[in-house]
């Protein structure tokens, strides 16, 4: 059975019949608003969207306290590595109920759209502060560029929650890496809203606790720890996607850029097209966003604007909480790089089996870019230690591409 078909999402499996049935319903209620929202989205982005957005941001902001860390500062959060052990054995547990041996696929991001040649071409004359790191000098690196589902099912299209994420390798970056099982990469991540879906790894492990249960909205909504401001500020931005290149993606999590600078980018679609979605408010092929990227690219090729947002204020753009939105009126978001993605057909089966081949690490970075804050500091042992466990358990070994591969 190919892995990557879509399927429906597991009943929720609490251990209670009633927490099953408002977990279900609410994922029914939520994929029924989704063939809806293409019709009514496009008003609410223009004019509620981005007040919301501030407001729930100012609200997040009330409930902390500034701990005056300078800029590009990391500060460990107490108990953090522990928390780290519980994410991954989730994984581990959710991974073994969801994929047998040969077919085992990532925790997060896991529906494979499409994976892509492109481009990564650095601007020149860009400013002195922003010449960090692969922005130094203008260069063209080849990539392939992963886009993907949310996970941690494979679902139709239209039954996912709503949005799409981003995995960039650049082939050919000089220097010596953090991490040494990849000598010449440098991965960049996005998802499309543009914080992320929990604030720290203590609340991610919470997360991660009831995404085995099939029943994740017991993470937002609970009378011990709830997290009703990320749920507002992540349903701002999910809604039902025309095509994984007709979105923004957010790092979400900040980089270093060079010494004493931090940063987060974000990838933009440089043309204002959006795909119809096709048979709405019926149900849409399982896999229209696929279709959708086949169709941008027998036209031509497809370019995201890649922009950089540099950290000046440490307590409202934070390095430690990842669910603040870095506000653009403290440092706005300047323009860098073009990724390209060129003309081509992708969606042979060999280039599909390609992306399980490879993988994404935020540590397959050069030091001028070296990932900050304990969600980033907790990535580099849970890709590690998950991407191991996923080619152990689909036996094909650790692979580096050079941009050159060839499929038939």
């Amino acid at each position: 059975m190919n892995s990557n078909a879509s399927r429906p999402v597991p009943p929720a499996d609490t251990g209670s019949a009633l927490r099953n049935w408002v977990s279900d319903t609410l994922l029914r209620l939520i994929q029924a608003e989704r063939r809806i929202d293409p019709f009514i989205r496009p008003a609410f982005d223009a004019v509620l969207r981005d007040p919301l957005a501030r407001l729930t941001t100012a609200l997040i902001n009330a409930q902390r306290s500034n701990e005056g860390l300078k800029i590009a500062e990391e500060r460990l959060l107490p108990g953090e590595e522990e928390f780290v052990d519980s994410i991954i054995e989730s994984f581990r547990q959710q991974s073994a109920k969801l994929w047998k041996p040969g077919g085992v696929e990532r925790g997060g991001n896991t529906k494979t759209q499409g994976i892509v040649r492109a481009e990564f071409i650095v601007h020149d004359g860009l400013p002195e502060k922003l010449r960090r790191g692969i922005f130094a000098q203008p260069k063209t690196y080849k990539a392939w560029v992963r886009f993907s589902g949310p996970g941690p099912y494979i679902t139709p299209d239209i039954d996912d929650v709503g949005f799409m994420s981003i995995s960039v390798k650049l082939m050919g970056v000089p220097g010596p890496k953090l991490m040494e099982e990849e000598k010449f990469t440098q991965d960049m991540f996005g998802v499309s809203p543009p914080t992320f879906v929990t604030p720290d790894v203590r609340a991610n492990a919470q997360l991660q606790v009831e995404s085995v249960k099939n029943a994740q909205i017991f993470y937002f909504f609970n009378l011990h720890r709830p997290h009703v401001l990320d749920a507002i500020m992540q349903g701002l931005w999910t809604k039902t996607q025309s095509s994984p290149f007709e979105a923004p993606y957010f790092s979400c999590v900040p980089y270093l850029h060079g010494e004493g600078q931090a940063m987060q980018y974000s990838f933009w679609p440089k043309s204002k097209k959006r795909t119809p979605i096709p048979r709405l408010p019926l149900r849409p092929p399982d896999d229209y966003l696929r279709n959708a990227m086949v169709a941008s690219l027998q036209a031509g090729d497809v370019e995201l604007d890649v922009r950089v947002q540099l950290q000046t204020d440490s307590h409202l753009m934070p390095i430690e909480n990842a669910s603040v939105l870095w506000p653009e009126r403290l440092s706005p978001r300047v323009s860098v790089a073009t990724l390209r993605i060129l003309r081509q057909t992708f969606d042979s089966p060999a280039q599909m089996d390609f992306a399980k081949r490879l993988s994404y690490n935020p540590w397959h970075s050069i030091a001028e870019h070296r990932p900050l804050g304990n969600q980033s500091r907790a990535r580099r042992r849970m890709y590690f230690e998950l991407s191991q466990l996923r080619h152990q358990m689909n036996a094909v070994p650790h692979f580096e591409p050079t941009g050159d591969e060839t499929f038939v």
